[in-house]
């Protein structure tokens, strides 16, 4: 009898605990990424990156080498976050004078997109100079544990629209690591090898993690990786953060996101310092081992994204700004800036500022889900729309002696634009086995050629855009709609003409229906469907007469 009550007391307190860990399944699951990341990768303490040794001396003289190449890429930068084109922070003292010194020193594209509404697409588009849909990256990597707590996330009643979520293709989904850029795609950094550039990626990839996916098997000699998405320990006295807890996926990231970093596919690490600075110092570091020889650097800042958190040296320096949001926010900008600053003084250092091709950019427009209504200003949209503020991003280079100080560029330049410029300032060859999309820049900035008009698609499933002749439609199923805009006379996009001119959209329509007509299928299906509103950030109350639109993912 004793050992029967035993067993029953046994199976009860078993099913008291089964109960409260499916009633609390979903926090679980929000949690799960983070304690996985912990058991999988312990990270080891910082310690010194063991860069690969350049030459001790040149093999040839500076001029006769081909141009180094330094491509530095922010995450999520608005186009009003920098001053280059006279918007920005300036009154609140945080101007960008290295970003702005770029375009002083070189050239300023007034018209420059990004690859895509969001990083992965974007870098794909910015590494190959092809759109990304042709070979099958259509939509972002997500983790299939963020749908299957994407319900719980989302479940604000306040919300006019939605998440869409379909669960069978979450559970059903590769891990989010085996999402990514094929390794049979070609890279700025494969390209450049053909004149002997050594080719360093360091900080956010965002193109898969298997072995085949990496830097190191895409091109890159050397990789110093980021491998989550903390700028410092959230409880690091070195550090403030902030939290919008509006934002359903700032509420998984902070529980979920580690800070570490990997060299070559070793073992996780701790960064020494916040992250931003930390990157820089090790691109310094590269710049300076490097200096005899030819170098490709691809700088890719984690900066300015989600989640929020400033260094305490640029938090106290803006005391003045007493909203606490956005002074995290303008912090990590002043951030971003300095890195700039210090590549550009490194350049001078070591005497290779004259035969260095400096170029910087942004993989995608601001979010509205950081609450900031200003980040894209003057444009409509965001991140993960095809409006302006989504893929309108700052865009600047320079090349000493080859591209005029002060010059303004005024036609529409993107991504894919990148690789065939390079390679052609490097004297390389672009492959002639696949389709190349995108146009070597340098025949217009010097003068000798005027770049001939030519359409350009930004596609992420049902959503897609094209511009061309001054004209730019975009069309999406969810809601079923087409805004159509005259960029000449509109180019704030403030009234949808689509339904004044229907013969423009059968012409733009026909080049949509010859681009989709030449992609494969995506690699991975999208699974979650996210609402954006067009003019409102997500902590703003959303009103049945707002526009909208359907981001898939």
């Amino acid at each position: 009898m004793k050992l029967h009550k035993i067993i029953l007391s046994i199976f009860f307190v078993l099913f008291c605990i089964l109960g409260i860990l499916y009633y609390n399944r979903l926090l679980l699951l929000r949690y799960s990424l983070g304690w996985i990341t912990d058991i999988r990768h312990p990270r080891e303490p910082n310690h010194p990156v063991p860069w690969l040794t350049g030459p001790k001396s040149p093999n040839e003289s500076l001029k006769k080498r081909p141009p180094n190449i330094i491509l530095i890429l922010a995450d999520d930068l608005g186009f009003n976050d920098v001053t280059t084109y006279g918007g920005g922070y300036a009154e609140l003292g945080v101007s960008t004078p290295n970003i702005d010194s770029i375009a002083k020193d070189g050239v300023r594209f007034d018209s420059g997109y990004s690859g895509s509404a969001v990083c992965t697409v974007s870098r794909a588009a910015l590494l190959t100079g092809r759109y990304p849909s042709r070979f099958g990256v259509e939509f972002t990597p997500t983790p299939g544990a963020l749908a299957r707590v994407g319900a719980e996330l989302y479940s604000d009643p306040n919300r006019l629209y939605p998440v869409v979520i379909d669960k069978e293709k979450a559970e059903k989904s590769k891990s989010f690591n085996e999402l990514g850029m094929p390794g049979s795609e070609i890279t700025i950094a494969e390209v450049l090898k053909e004149r002997g550039y050594h080719s360093v990626h360091i900080g956010k990839w965002h193109l898969g993690s298997t072995e085949e996916m990496r830097p190191n098997k895409q091109g890159f000699d050397e990789s110093l990786f980021m491998e989550s998405g903390l700028y410092l320990p959230v409880d690091d006295p070195n550090v403030y953060n902030s939290k919008q807890d509006f934002d359903p996926i700032d509420r998984f990231l902070w529980p979920n996101m580690r800070f570490g970093v990997s060299y070559n596919g070793g073992k996780w690490f701790e960064p020494s310092r916040y992250l931003t600075d930390y990157f820089t110092d090790e691109a310094v570091k590269v710049i300076k081992t490097n200096k005899h020889r030819p170098f490709f650097l691809y700088l890719a800042h984690w900066a300015v994204h989600t989640p929020l958190q400033a260094s305490k040296e640029d938090y106290d320096a803006l005391s003045h700004i007493k909203d606490h949001r956005k002074r995290v926010y303008l912090s990590m900008i002043r951030s971003l800036d300095r890195s700039v600053g210090k590549i550009l003084a490194s350049l001078r250092e070591e005497g290779l500022e004259e035969n260095t091709i400096v170029i910087f950019t942004s993989d995608n427009g601001a979010p509205n889900y950081i609450g900031l209504p200003d980040v894209n200003s003057p444009f409509r949209g965001w991140k993960l729309t095809f409006f302006q503020g989504g893929i309108r991003v700052p865009y600047v280079a320079k090349w000493p002696g080859h591209i005029k100080p002060g010059s303004k560029y005024q036609n529409a330049i993107t991504n894919i634009d990148i690789l065939p410029t390079v390679a052609n300032a490097a004297g390389v060859k672009l492959p002639l086995d696949r389709e190349i999309d995108g146009v070597t820049l340098l025949p217009f900035l010097k003068g000798t050629t005027i770049q001939k008009p030519r359409p350009l698609f930004w596609s992420d499933g049902y959503y897609q855009t094209v511009q061309s002749d001054g004209w730019k439609l975009i069309r999406t199923e969810r809601p079923k709609k087409k805004w159509l805009f005259n960029l000449e006379t509109d180019p704030l996009e403030k009234k949808n003409v689509a339904s004044l001119f229907p013969d423009r959209i059968a012409n733009l329509e026909s080049l949509l229906y010859q681009y989709n007509k030449q992609m494969p299928k995506p690699l991975w299906p999208s699974f979650i469907e996210f609402p954006v509103s067009i003019d409102k950030t997500l902590d703003q109350k959303q009103e049945v007469d707002d526009e909208y639109t359907y981001w898939v993912n």
